[in-house]
């Protein structure tokens, strides 16, 4: 038997610590209001403070964890040192951006949590996941 492919029930184990921690993200998301649409009209018309600060302690807590990977060495599961790469600016980026957040704004939801919207029991968020994979499919087709 080859020692080198894991088994049937490590490969099951894999797959469902993935789907219990997304379930777990997912319910955060609710719990914590980030999925409301109300709350982010409230960022886009600056009324409340809320949104932002939950994204900026995301973005502090990425900046910080990537710092500390490429300070500490840590190895990933294939055994290699993980080194994050630099992202550059460019316009590609920038259009990308602006597209991700009049997305955003129509849709009351980015990626992250329309899948917990979904599973909140709001089934119109299967149509813009539908419309969010194709376009990603398009978007792989196209680009160069």
């Amino acid at each position: 038997m080859d020692q080198t492919k894991p088994s049937v029930l490590n490969r099951v184990w894999n797959i469902t610590k993935y789907i219990l921690a997304g379930a777990w993200f997912g319910v955060a998301l609710v719990k914590g209001e980030i999925v409301s649409w109300y709350r982010l009209q409230e960022m886009f018309r600056f009324e409340s403070f809320h949104m932002y600060g939950v994204i900026g302690s995301a973005v502090a807590v990425g900046a910080l964890s990537i710092v500390l990977i490429r300070k500490s060495g840590l190895k990933g599961s294939d055994g290699n040192v993980l080194q994050p790469k630099r992202k550059t600016l460019n316009r590609g980026t920038v259009i990308g951006g602006m597209l991700f957040g009049m997305g955003w704004a129509m849709t009351g939801a980015c990626p992250g949590s329309l899948y917990a919207l979904a599973g909140a029991g709001f089934p119109a968020m299967v149509v813009i996941i539908a419309a969010a994979l194709i376009g990603t499919f398009l978007y792989g087709i196209i680009r160069k």
